[in-house]
């Protein structure tokens, strides 16, 4: 019975891992952080605080508060918001959209190259919008003065542009005069992806040295409907020196921003595939902050950072270098970005979880296959036999020993009908027997034990990674990250009847199932018959539960399962135990 317990306790603890241990990790955490900022919401409502004074060494950025003022006033449609300003037009191989002339704002921007669903004849992902909207999201650059008697550009400052038309050839710079000395030029570029490169420059005619304060910021409202995931981050994301700062939605303070100085690194808001994200000189010293606010009920996210001061002399100018990167998290391109602008870890903006160490080689070994054959799903079939080859002297071992097992079934039920109910006696007879025998029942367990993380990180790769996205298979499977579209209850689409999500059980979750319950015949039957009910039923709840997973992952564990039976029948074959 001890090979029987460990093995059950071995699929506890599988389920634990995959399904409960970051639910569990985390819900406390979260049901604390949503009363505190509920109550924290529910004072700022009573006693709205006055804004904090500034200092006049320093001043800062936009608050978050001011920012959304303007922004709640209907929640109109985009398309009019759009076209209620004058507008720069940006148009590359991959992103449309425009910057606004009013405020210089990078608040219309579109990803041509991913649709919002798997019909590549549905809308272009849209990834930022204006002020005016409901879920507004933009960026700002600009500078800051701690002499307030300095006209510097603002929300409403109108700017002029030299083109129509911002291009990855045709760069456009946009200009505005304060009429009291100062020219502020701000030019835009953008690149073949999705980097945009901004460049302040402040020339000084007046006849006093002026000290300004360059800042950027993205500025988000409304909290992504994908919270809850708690095998992903969501939410605020960057580097400051050197180390990896993350912080979730709905879990941020409501209130002060945090903040912490910097040389380098960078900041932002990322989703579970796209990423807008402020990128400051790598070589300046920055401070840089995140807030959560909820001015008019609203959630408000912001990130920012400011830089030193800068002087222009009388006659002279200076100059700020930003960049903000704004798209899709693809793993070959922000390493790109990290080894061509040296921006430190920046391929970590991909949550690879605590599994880092096995997601990514997974990822990259998925991907290089994939460059061979052209097919995310006959790479993890390739990448499955990789695996099982990685594995095969550990299982080998495993599937002769539960080979053994097997054959000493009938010595296991003669000890049982000599012992009755006496247990303790059952068990000392039966561990006599393993001894005799050279059979160590636990080491069965030893395979599933080890592919427990690889699992899980296999999940996590195909839940994460952009590159999986809308990736289909063949038939019926038009993308690996999704659960498998059928289900047996309309006879797989045969019949015109929509099935509720709970009976969605779907081809690949059968075939699952299947291969599962063959794979436990092969085993040694449980001597108790409760335990052996119990296993009984356990190819049908992994049916149910995995038919919510990945199709990707359940074509792997399906896979896994097929070479797992072929592998076990020839060992047990040569042992005559088959």
């Amino acid at each position: 019975m001890m090979e029987q317990r460990n093995l059950v306790l071995t699929i506890v603890l599988s389920l634990l891992i995959l399904l409960g241990f970051q639910y569990f990790y985390e819900r406390p955490r979260m049901l604390q952080q949503q009363a505190l900022q509920q109550q924290a919401a529910e004072e700022a409502e009573k006693s709205k605080p006055a804004p904090a004074a500034r200092s006049t060494a320093e001043p800062g950025t936009p608050s978050a508060d001011t920012l959304i003022d303007k922004a709640v006033d209907g929640e109109r449609d985009r398309a009019t918001v759009i076209g209620e300003a004058s507008r720069v037009k940006i148009d590359t191989p991959r992103v449309s959209g425009s910057i606004n002339l009013t405020g210089a704002r990078l608040d219309d921007y579109t990803l041509k190259t991913y649709h919002e669903t798997v019909d590549p004849k549905s809308p272009d992902v849209t990834l930022l919008n204006p002020l005016g909207t409901a879920d507004a999201y933009y960026a700002e650059f600009g500078w800051s003065s701690a002499d307030k008697s300095i006209a510097v550009p603002g929300q409403e400052t109108h700017w002029t542009a030299d083109h129509p038309v911002l291009t990855q050839d045709q760069p456009v710079s946009l200009t505005w005069d304060n009429g009291a000395g100062l020219r502020f030029i701000r030019q835009f570029s953008i690149d073949a992806n999705f980097m945009v490169s901004v460049t302040s420059r402040v020339e000084n005619s007046t006849q006093a040295p002026v000290t300004l304060y360059p800042y950027a910021l993205v500025s988000r409202t409304g909290t992504p409907k994908t919270l809850g995931y708690t095998i992903l981050h969501e939410g605020v994301i960057g580097v400051t020196n050197g180390v990896l700062q993350e912080a979730k939605f709905g879990k941020i303070d409501l209130g002060a921003p945090v903040s912490q100085k910097t040389t380098g690194g960078w900041l932002g808001l990322t989703d579970k595939y796209w990423l807008v994200a402020l990128i400051p000189d790598q070589k300046a010293s920055v401070k840089m902050s995140y807030t959560y606010a909820k001015p008019h009920g609203a959630d408000k996210y912001q990130v920012d950072y400011l830089g030193d001061g800068e002087t222009a002399e009388p006659g002279g100018a200076i100059d700020a270098s930003q960049r903000i990167f704004a798209g899709a998290k693809e793993v070959k391109l922000l390493e790109h970005y990290r080894d061509e602008l040296s921006i430190p870890l920046f391929e970590y903006a991909v949550d690879w979880g605590w599994f880092f160490f096995l997601t990514r080689p997974i990822f990259a070994l998925l991907d290089f296959i994939y460059s061979l054959v052209g097919n995310f799903g006959i790479s993890i079939l390739i990448l499955t036999v990789v695996i099982k080859a990685i594995f095969y002297p550990i299982a080998s071992r495993s599937f002769v020993m539960m080979s053994k097992m097997k054959a000493l079934n009938p010595k296991l039920q003669e000890l049982k009908e000599k012992c009755g109910d006496d247990k303790v006696k059952l068990n000392q007879e039966m561990m006599a027997l393993y001894k005799r025998e050279k059979v160590n029942p636990v080491s069965g367990c030893l395979p599933v034990l080890l592919q427990i993380p690889v699992f899980f990180s296999l999940y996590k790769v195909l839940f994460v990674t952009i590159e999986m996205r809308h990736q289909p298979f063949y038939g019926w499977i038009r993308d690996l990250s999704a659960p498998d579209p059928t289900t047996i209850v309309n006879l797989f689409g045969l019949i015109p009847f929509d099935a509720p999500s709970f009976l969605m059980l779907g081809a690949w979750p059968l075939i699952l199932g299947v291969t599962m319950f063959f794979q436990q015949r092969l085993n040694p039957q449980p001597t108790d018959p409760v335990q052996a009910k119990v296993f009984m039923f356990m190819p049908l709840v992994f049916t149910f539960m995995m038919a919510k997973f990945p199709a990707g992952l359940v074509i792997y564990y399906s896979w896994n399962n097929l070479l797992t039976i072929l592998q076990q029948t020839l060992i047990m074959r040569r042992r005559g135990t088959a």
